[in-house]
């Protein structure tokens, strides 16, 4: 690691020494200046400028103007002031103007040391930070949701529009297509990429937990509350709050959902007064919610509330076009990842694909990639290779296998038929199928026992 950069503009010949001898042996490269116009050309010269140290008196020109042009020519980088007793007024104002802090004459050596520690620290901080948002950014952007199809890209359209307005989202569409995925893209493209992004699945929450997981609550709300335990609202705070399967909540939940929408304060468990938050709502489903308000299962005025901005997520079946730019994603990722060879899919293999039902939709042409790469040792991918209920029949027609797809299959019916494969292509061996399939032989048994397979 390189050593941190320090800009030391002072005037005072003595001064500017005596800053020297303290701060070289801490390790920094520094660079002095005499007077505010060789530090402002500094700026410009020098690259790499960790932190900036100036006086606040420096004759013609003066701190105020230094840390002008320092906030305009390095924005991020750190400015303390060093200013007599006399001008602390004159410091705090430039506090307000952007300095990091002040530290005045006669200088005390050790706190000018931890003050300059402290502020590296600060900007290195600030520099991960940043580093870590841009890399989220570009690991969930919208550039990771693959599409050719023009449904889509209109998705996608909409999806960046409603990034950024401070809107409740609701996605629907069926299991697999991709909900979280874009819920993720909407909040790294928006305001509020810098806060948190929480999700919960309402549906992998037993009811009586999902409130107190979603709201909290305050110690001896309950027989178990030895301890006060903040709810996902409240860590969501000044950022967004996903939640899936939001037509798995109770109509209790329901209505206290609705109140937090309307006011933004939660109420814990067991609290008095309620807690003001500053986030975004995002929601997906893949029920029919008018359905279910008819029902008399989902509040008609809370899905009014959700539904500001709509985001339908179209199933594969009716973008068949983005099987084969999904299938490339997903072999890139594989090829990188996991080391496989595969380069590409032969037509006759890419259009058993296309003709596919697909009921699990992205996650489940997702999970056929992962059989792939265990079948196919070759350099392009053929019919033989592609999961047995996949395949069309024998005859060379285009058409689906009628006894499974005619009525869909579900994520469990497919794990299922790989697990018949393998055991079927080794004749029975749980080991070599387990090495097959890439899980250990108690997985697969416990695997083969879920499904009742021997």
């Amino acid at each position: 690691m390189r050593p941190s950069t320090l800009l030391i503009i002072e005037d005072e010949e003595r001064m500017r020494r005596l800053l020297e001898l303290v701060l070289k042996p801490e390790g920094y490269d520094l660079h002095l200046a005499s007077t505010g116009e060789e530090g402002i050309r500094t700026l410009s010269q020098v690259q790499g400028i960790d932190l900036i140290v100036t006086d606040l008196q420096l004759g013609k020109m003066t701190g105020l103007d230094v840390l002008s042009a320092a906030k305009k020519a390095l924005p991020d980088v750190p400015v303390l002031i060093i200013t007599g007793y006399g001008t602390v007024k004159s410091a705090v104002e430039a506090m307000r103007k952007g300095a990091y802090d002040y530290i005045t004459k006669p200088v005390d050596n050790e706190e000018l040391k931890i003050v300059i520690a402290r502020a590296l620290q600060v900007r290195r901080l600030s520099q991960d930070n940043r580093a870590l948002r841009a890399g989220l950014h570009e690991q969930f952007g919208f550039d990771r949701i693959v599409s050719v199809s023009p449904k889509m890209d209109e998705v996608k359209r909409l999806a960046m529009e409603v990034a950024r307005a401070e809107v409740t989202v609701l996605i629907t569409g069926e299991s697999g297509t991709g909900k979280e995925l874009l819920a993720r893209a909407i909040h790294y493209a928006s305001a509020r990429a810098g806060g948190p992004l929480v999700a919960v699945n309402c549906a992998g929450i037993p009811e009586p937990l999902l409130e107190s997981e979603l709201f909290g609550y305050e110690k001896g709300a309950f027989t178990d509350a030895k301890k006060a335990k903040v709810g996902r609202f409240q860590l969501a705070d000044r950022g967004t709050l996903f939640l899936d399967e939001i037509s798995e909540m109770s109509l209790a939940a329901q209505a206290k959902l609705l109140r937090v929408l309307e006011d933004h304060t939660v109420e814990p468990l067991g609290g008095v007064r309620g807690v003001k938050v500053d986030i975004r709502v995002i929601c997906a489903t893949n029920q029919n919610l008018p359905d279910l308000i008819k029902k008399g299962e989902f509040r008609e005025d809370l899905f009014y509330r959700l539904n500001v901005g709509h985001l339908h997520i179209p199933p594969v079946r009716e973008r068949r076009e983005d099987i084969g730019a999904l299938l490339h994603a997903f072999l890139e990722a594989a090829n990188r990842n996991e080391g496989t060879r595969i380069r590409g899919v032969s037509p006759d293999a890419l259009a058993v694909l296309q003709c596919y039902h697909w009921p699990g939709n992205v996650r489940e042409l997702h999970n056929v990639v992962e059989w792939i790469t265990i079948s196919c040792k070759e350099g392009q991918i053929g019919p033989e290779h592609l999961p047995s209920h996949l395949r069309i029949s024998g005859d060379g027609a285009q058409k689906e296998m009628p006894s499974l797809l005619s009525y869909g299959l579900s994520i469990e019916e497919v794990e299922k038929a790989m697990l018949q494969e393998a055991l079927q292509k080794t004749g029975g061996n749980v080991s070599e199928a387990g090495r097959l399939l890439k899980v250990t032989r108690n997985t697969l048994r416990y695997r083969m026992a879920k499904y009742n397979l021997k």
